[in-house]
């Protein structure tokens, strides 16, 4: 399988080498769902000979509620990801929440994600950009985007820049498309999360809801405003999953865009 394997990073993670996606689900529900997911990412890279990154969370420790599923723990879910990252070839991404995590994470993620509401956190974004690792950054939902400069001089400039929606009231969030040129020029790949952007954080009682049914649109206007990558979080059965599931979307419709988001990347001259 041509899937892209982790030491061929380096060239898409500078924005070098066309548009990249990164997707998976929001947290390590298991082995088998994480291997499935995977399967089907790795044979799309291969297919559309596109760059994608394996993405899920083994703590997810920003839960609305402590009733909500968080993950197996760094343990379990590093030992999941290292066995998708061998079987599938794709790179893996994961994020930490404590200066502590970066190393053994490093150990096993080809990419450290610095949750949104944590962009500000000094150490923990130094922990994360000593690994050598690439580092990507989620703007807070409370930033403005040129103030993401700071973030990165604390990660160091092997860093990515994501744009997740901006608070907009209560459980809401909007998308500012100027911020992805404001960010990119930083110097940074800036990649568009569209499947968190259509989120209403904690709007649902207690876990938060989402509109699946626009992270497409979403994110066709944050490829034609310049954006490097695009990233999703997948599922299967996104009413079935234990975290994310409203904004989630369907696995097999993802893999069903991918050319056309291509496509369109191409048409506007990347």
């Amino acid at each position: 399988m041509a899937a892209l394997v982790p030491r061929d990073i380096e060239g898409f993670a500078r924005g070098e080498k066309g548009l990249f996606f990164v997707a998976g689900p929001c947290v390590v529900e298991s082995k088998d769902l994480c291997l499935r997911v995977a399967e089907s990412l790795a044979r799309a890279a291969g297919q559309y000979e596109c760059p994608i990154v394996f993405k899920a969370s083994y703590d997810k420790a920003n839960r609305t509620s402590q009733r909500s599923f968080r993950g197996p723990g760094k343990e379990e879910g590093l030992r999941i990801l290292e066995n998708v990252r061998e079987q599938s070839g794709l790179p893996v991404l994961t994020d930490i929440h404590d200066p502590a995590d970066a190393e053994p994470t490093a150990q096993v993620a080809d990419i450290i994600q610095i949750p949104a509401f944590l962009c500000r956190q000094t150490d923990l974004l130094a922990a994360a950009g000593a690994t050598g690792k690439r580092v990507n950054i989620k703007k807070g939902q409370f930033m403005a985007p040129e103030d993401m400069k700071y973030a990165v001089e604390k990660a160091g400039n092997k860093c990515w820049l994501t744009e997740r929606g901006t608070f907009f009231g209560y459980n809401r969030l909007v998308v500012d498309f100027t911020g992805i040129a404001t960010m990119k020029s930083l110097g940074v790949p800036v990649v568009f999360d569209a499947t968190h952007s259509v989120q209403t954080p904690g709007g649902s009682g207690g876990k938060s809801g989402g509109n699946r049914a626009l992270a497409v649109p979403l994110a066709r206007a944050a490829v034609s405003c310049g954006a490097d990558g695009l990233f999703f979080e997948v599922h299967p059965e996104p009413e079935n999953a234990l975290c994310d599931g409203p904004n989630s979307m369907y696995l097999a419709e993802f893999v069903d865009a991918i050319p056309r988001f291509m496509d369109l990347y191409s048409a506007i001259g990347g």
